[in-house]
């Protein structure tokens, strides 16, 4: 799976981050940080991916198909 970033919709409540951490964090601006950018996020964490895009607030994260 791939993850599409809107970075100026993210208000950086940091759900993401709480949701799948290996995917997501937050950089000092608060602004949202998805480590596989432009890759697919490994199989593993495809669950917890989909918790944190399911969770973000101002639905900031879309999975891509």
């Amino acid at each position: 799976m791939e993850i599409s970033v809107d970075r100026d919709r993210c208000e950086g409540h940091g759900l993401c981050a709480e949701q799948a951490p290996a995917v997501f964090d937050l950089d000092d601006d608060a602004q949202v940080v998805h480590h596989f950018d432009g890759r697919a996020v490994p199989e593993d964490q495809v669950a917890a991916a989909r918790a944190a895009i399911n969770s973000c607030p101002v639905a900031a994260l879309r999975e891509l198909t």
